[in-house]
């Protein structure tokens, strides 16, 4: 997986995606600035997918379990390059990049 600071480079080079694969209470509780919640049982019928399969994703969630199942599952569909924030959120916390909390 990436490193956050590893992740900011690709979303500031390369235009990537953050996708966080949490459930909707989960992301509202707290996310990273920017991401886009898909939750993970919606990826494969998402219309927030960017329509360009050639964009960086990087994808994520709490802990990174469910992020690794997700990025399979977006290869699939096409994607060319999927990356996962190694730790989740935790590590982009950790890292102090900047969360939003929507509650």
């Amino acid at each position: 997986g990436l490193s956050p600071s590893e992740a900011v480079q690709l979303i500031n080079r390369e235009k990537a995606v953050l996708i966080d694969v949490s459930e909707p209470a989960e992301f509202a509780a707290e996310h990273a600035n920017s991401a886009k919640n898909i939750p993970f049982g919606q990826i494969g019928s998402s219309n927030a997918l960017p329509k360009n399969k050639a964009l960086p994703l990087v994808v994520l969630c709490p802990t990174g379990a469910r992020a690794g199942r997700a990025a399979a599952e977006l290869r699939k569909l096409g994607f060319e390059s999927v990356h996962v924030l190694a730790g989740g959120l935790t590590a982009w916390r950790e890292a102090n990049l900047p969360v939003e909390k929507s509650a």
